[in-house]
């Protein structure tokens, strides 16, 4: 196979490392993501990777059941470098050099976020983990994927998600008459509201020409067909 893309940025959940337990990290998931990361990698694709952390906390849903909202973002991007950080461990098993930047300062287990210093990381071929989200409440990691991907001149987010092979009319779990989306424009997505993205997260990546490819994560080798060209699932916008 050969590379599509020069640069990518993969938007993985938080949800997806739990695997069948439902919460937690599970150590199959997260050494399986590592594999499938390692295979695009070795196309010879510049990646970095944006996780949540729903599998923990998901600072959205703690602030609905009452906790205060600020208290529980900073939460979810607490959770999020949990997650960074145990990908890190799994990536460099599968030996990949791997750094961890994080949008808040924890200077004793990641680098600060620098755009110079992640781009220098990705030209020396190493892997690029982004945590923390934007490290600002009210922003999903959504929204953190868009803003680093249009930072560092990604040409398009991955955006894996577990059993949804692409942006469906509806939910395909609610409603058997949905049909699927090859191909779909921003201001569609938006209008919609079509569930690609946060609103925030899809006008970003308009306003910078970055496209999105939804796909099921959970399909084996999936990542690495769509880095080398393949069209799988749904392309927002591009």
């Amino acid at each position: 196979m050969k590379a599509a893309y020069r640069r990518v940025l993969v938007k993985l959940s938080g949800e997806q490392l739990a695997g069948p337990g439902g919460f937690g990290i599970s150590p199959t998931v997260i050494q399986a993501m590592a594999r499938e990361l390692r295979a695009v990698h070795e196309l010879g694709v510049q990646v970095c990777v944006v996780i949540g952390g729903g599998n923990v906390i998901r600072g959205i849903q703690a602030a609905a059941e009452g906790m205060d909202r600020t208290s529980a973002d900073y939460m979810g991007m607490l959770a999020s470098v949990i997650n960074s950080l145990a990908l890190q461990d799994a990536l460099e098993k599968e030996g990949l050099v791997t750094r961890v930047q994080t949008a808040l300062d924890i200077r004793s287990v990641a680098e600060p976020y620098i755009r110079r210093r992640a781009v220098r990381h990705l030209e020396k071929n190493r892997l690029v983990v982004f945590a923390g989200g934007t490290g600002n409440p009210y922003f999903s990691t959504d929204t953190a994927a868009a803003l680093r991907a249009a930072e560092i001149d990604a040409e398009v987010i991955l955006m894996g998600k577990s059993g949804v092979d692409g942006v469906y009319s509806a939910d395909p779990k609610l409603d058997p008459s949905a049909t699927r989306y090859a191909r779909v424009s921003f201001d569609e997505a938006l209008q919609k509201n079509l569930r690609v993205m946060d609103q925030t997260a899809i006008a970003l990546c308009r306003e910078n020409r970055l496209p999105i490819i939804v796909f099921d994560m959970s399909v084996p080798g999936i990542l690495r067909r769509i880095a080398a060209g393949e069209e799988i699932g749904t392309r927002v916008g591009g």
